[in-house]
């Protein structure tokens, strides 16, 4: 009797957990995960009421400190930069330790890589522009609290929200008829992306990019490529598709910037 018990417990038991990792979704939304906290170092750059530096690593240049950006970005260290792979990501950053605190969060963006001292040596480590770390103060002290340099601070990875804004895709200055490079912008949600495709309208193909540097993604197949261009993202985490169709249009031009209709949220 004992042993069919135990039978009858050990296949319950089984049953249960199966279903358990059945069920289980294969990626996690950052919508929808709790909020996790934990510590870092923070110092800030540049000017007290800028933003850090022109586009930094990850290639944004001047958008950085125009909306939706809003100067509120980050240079961040090599734990959470991953070679560029986390440009674009959003945390809440704030601090609670100084007297000047106001101990709400302030959210930023990674736009930047600051590689060594405390930066690559702390386990965390934002380095702000000085309107983020600023962000972080009570009402009208601001500069107290940039005066103090360093501040341990709590961070949390959150969705990323840019009030409705659609990705734009700005063209690398080095793109071509045979190489066609660039930055997207503005990816609400996950904010990062774990893959992107490009398709010829007269194609039925995706050709897969890859990662050049930051937020700059190349394709160089070896010919001419005809646009327009159809370009397909893969979000990092929750791993959804988007295609913005035809968004770089015919006679595009290096620099330039185009608008699509779509977005993550």
């Amino acid at each position: 009797m004992t042993t069919n018990s135990s039978l009858l417990l050990y296949f319950c038991l089984l049953t249960f957990f199966t279903l358990s990792f059945a069920i289980r979704p294969t990626h996690f939304n950052l919508s929808t995960v709790a909020t996790h906290w934990s510590s870092a170092i923070a110092t800030w750059y540049g000017s007290p009421d800028g933003f850090g530096s022109d586009g930094g690593s990850c290639g944004y240049g001047n958008a950085v400190s125009q909306p939706p950006f809003s100067s509120m970005v980050t240079g961040i260290g090599p734990s959470l930069y991953k070679s560029g792979k986390e440009c674009g990501a959003c945390y809440e950053i704030k601090c609670t330790k100084h007297p000047s605190c106001s101990r709400k969060p302030a959210r930023v963006v990674i736009t930047d890589f600051c590689p060594g001292g405390p930066c690559a040596s702390d386990r965390a480590h934002f380095d702000l522009s000085g309107t983020a770390f600023g962000a972080m103060a009570k009402p009208g002290q601001e500069k107290h609290l940039r005066d103090a340099g360093v501040l341990k601070i709590r961070f949390a990875r959150v969705k990323c929200d840019y009030s409705r804004t659609n990705l734009v895709f700005h063209v690398d200055q080095g793109s071509n008829p045979n190489y066609f490079a660039f930055v997207v912008e503005f990816e609400e949600g996950d904010g990062d992306l774990a893959g992107v495709s490009l398709k010829e309208e007269s194609s039925s193909k995706w050709l897969k990019m890859v990662q050049s540097w930051g937020a700059v993604w190349k394709v160089d197949p070896g010919r001419e490529l005809h646009p327009p261009f159809s370009i397909r993202l893969i979000s990092q985490y929750s791993q959804q598709v988007l295609v913005a169709k035809n968004v770089i249009p015919t006679g595009w031009t290096p620099g330039a910037t185009y608008r699509s209709l779509v977005n993550y949220l």
